[in-house]
Formats: C-alpha cells, sequence, structure tokens
C-alpha cells in the first residue's frame, strides 16, 4: 500500500515533540497520491530480477510502489531523521534495502556492487537534479536506464532537440550518452508540501557508445560544450576563441557564425575529432 496525503501527515507527526518537517534545504516534496507513484513504477517498466535504484526516498511512497513491482530495490536517503521512517515503512518488503546517503558523495561502484544493469526510478530534488543526472551519465554505466521526476523546465531541457528555447549544454550531454523523452506530466497539487513549479517525467535511456571517444576527448567535447553555451547568445567564433581556430572550424564542417544551440551532437563530435587531431588532447 502506497501512502496517501493523510498517512505522510501522519508519518512526519509520528515523533510528537520531534516530529518531522519536509526540508526545505534538501528539496523535500513527499508524494502524497498512490496513483501517482504507480503509474510512475508502471512507466519504470521494471518487475522480478531487475534492480532499481530510488534516490531520494523520503517517507518512501515511491519505494512501496516499485517494492509491488518484484523489483530490488536500493533506496537512498540523506535525511537522518528521515531514515529510520523509511526503514520502518519498506520493512516488510524483504526486496528493499535502505541506504544512507547523499548521492551527490555516495561510492556509487560500492552501492550497485553486484550487479551491472540497474534503472534508476527517483522524484529528483529540484536543486541537484541536473547535476546529478550528468555525473551518473558520466560515471555510474551501470545504470543503464532513467526514469526521473524532476522540474518541467529541467525534463524540458533533457529532452531538447538543437535549435528549440530548451535546448543546452544538459541536452548535448543526454544525447551524448543516450536518448531523453518525456513520458508525462505530475501536477503540484500531489506533492506535500506543494511546490510552486510543475513536474514532469522523462525517461533516459543509455545507448552504446558510438564515438569511440576515451576520456581525453570526451573531456575536450564537455569543455567545448560548455564554454559554447556559457555565451549561448554570441556566435561560436567568439564564445569558443581561445580554444578553436577558423581552419578547425571548416575542417569539422562547423560554421563560427552559428550559436550554439544550432548543433546537433555529430556537429560537437566533429569538431571535438578535429580538436583532438591536432593534438588539443
Amino acid at each position: 500500500m502506497t501512502h496517501s496525503r493523510t498517512r505522510i501527515h501522519e508519518l512526519l507527526d509520528a515523533g510528537g515533540d520531534r516530529a518531522l518537517a519536509p526540508r526545505r534545504d534538501l528539496g523535500q516534496n513527499f508524494v502524497a497520491d498512490p496513483n501517482t507513484v504507480r503509474r510512475i513504477a508502471g512507466l519504470a517498466e521494471v518487475g522480478p530480477g531487475d534492480r532499481v535504484v530510488e534516490i531520494g526516498a523520503g517517507l518512501g511512497s515511491l519505494t512501496l510502489a516499485l517494492a509491488e513491482t518484484g523489483a530490488e530495490v536500493t533506496a537512498v536517503e540523506v535525511d537522518r531523521g528521515i531514515v529510520p521512517v523509511l526503514r520502518d515503512v519498506v520493512a516488510v518488503h524483504p526486496n528493499v534495502q535502505v541506504v544512507e546517503g547523499d548521492a551527490t558523495a555516495l561510492d556509487w561502484s560500492a552501492v550497485l556492487a553486484g550487479h551491472d544493469r540497474w534503472t534508476l526510478v527517483a522524484n529528483l530534488p529540484y536543486n541537484i537534479a541536473t547535476p546529478l543526472v550528468a555525473d551518473l551519465l558520466d560515471d555510474v554505466p551501470a545504470i543503464g536506464k532513467m526514469l526521473v521526476m524532476v522540474q518541467k523546465e529541467v525534463a524540458q531541457r533533457f529532452a531538447a532537440a538543437p535549435g528549440s528555447k530548451a535546448y543546452g549544454a544538459v541536452s548535448v550531454k543526454v544525447a551524448y550518452w543516450g536518448t531523453a523523452r518525456l513520458v508525462g506530466d505530475v501536477p503540484a497539487s500531489v506533492f506535500v508540501p506543494r511546490p510552486n513549479v510543475e513536474s514532469a517525467l522523462v525517461r533516459i535511456e543509455r545507448g552504446p557508445q558510438p564515438t569511440g571517444f576515451g576520456p581525453g576527448e570526451q573531456h575536450l567535447l564537455f569543455t567545448l560544450v560548455r564554454t559554447a553555451f556559457g555565451q549561448r547568445r554570441k556566435m561560436l567564433r567568439r564564445s569558443l576563441a581561445t580554444l578553436v581556430t577558423n581552419d578547425q572550424f571548416t575542417a569539422a564542417g562547423v560554421s563560427p557564425e552559428a550559436r550554439p544551440e544550432q548543433l546537433g551532437l555529430p556537429a560537437w563530435v566533429a569538431l571535438t575529432r578535429v580538436l583532438a587531431t591536432s593534438g588539443a588532447v
């Protein structure tokens, strides 16, 4: 059974004089709608035999829905006040393991040890969603699929195509590692407390790494992207003036008068190859 709004408040108030409250510094907004968490669990397409890691498990609303699928769930929670409540909530589910820790600083190789294919399903705090997803894509290849609930504008950036207003550096990062698409909206009304923004669900699936780039080339590519989008209103010949020459733009088939949002992943890869060949790596 997943949590209703009433149950969320009961769990928060259970401590009496030491009653819990959602922490703004951790971006805590607990899902208080059983239909929403069951929908997320269904969209995750996991079941018996699958391994799921959930970040920001909170009071266990989504954790319970994931546990009901039969998947093995590792629920990560940083709030030490919440962790004992979470452990009690999931105690009836032997397929759930709770890990207390900060997802931005965990030893992921230890947390995910023993299995090489994981699905991340999470209601991510808005303040860490973008850097956390980017870092997991870069550094944790065992996570092959993500279904994350994030601020709607962030979800749009993850899935944005070149030329769109939402397209940015993180869009290129996601496209480098796989594919992303929006799979649903989540109204603010299902959360406790109610946030001031709307949320959306985005699915990111890791694909085969097609470029053959090593760590040096990857670092160079993402440096180019970050530098260019850091001055997205400028033409590339200005924003990348210290990194790329006119001859290198020509060799890569990239117009120096273009702006970063006009370049899809193939153009960024071509530019990186030219620079790597010239000894930039």
